[in-house]
């Protein structure tokens, strides 16, 4: 199992690198303004620090405890991200449409946007970041 300062530093450095590719991308895809993508984008990079640390000690433990071990398949992989994306784009919704002072459609459309980037970056990035530092446990056969 990941120690917490492993876990912490799993999720601050994906937000970071996560928001220096979506703030521009979404400001340029949306004709948002920067300004204002930039303070969405940090209130869903808080919501989803806090959610990201929870779902994944969560997700580890019931993992172990199913598996014996928290080593991922491709399809829990898949698995993983998708759930992850799902619980935060039902947090995320109401705040895009407060922020940006647009209806729930396109909140929904922006929303799902987010939800597409991110659920490449999370494979991705999780990925790497396994593979980078590894947890000992997931290394035994």
């Amino acid at each position: 199992m990941r120690t917490t300062k492993d876990r912490i530093r799993q999720a601050v450095s994906f937000e970071i690198i996560g928001l220096l590719i979506a703030i521009p991308l979404a400001a340029l895809v949306f004709g948002f303004e920067l300004d204002k993508t930039s303070v969405l984008a940090a209130i869903g990079a808080t919501m989803a620090t806090g959610w990201n640390y929870l779902f994944n000690l969560m997700f580890d433990h019931g993992l172990k405890r199913l598996t014996g071990s928290t080593r991922k398949s491709l399809k829990m992989r898949l698995f993983h991200a998708l759930s992850f994306e799902l619980g935060l784009m039902i947090t995320f919704l109401p705040v895009i449409a407060w922020w940006m002072g647009i209806g729930l459609v396109e909140a929904l459309i922006v929303d799902i946007a987010f939800v597409v980037f991110y659920l490449v970056y999370a494979f991705v990035f999780t990925w790497c970041y396994d593979t980078v530092f590894p947890d000992d446990d997931a290394c035994l056969s």
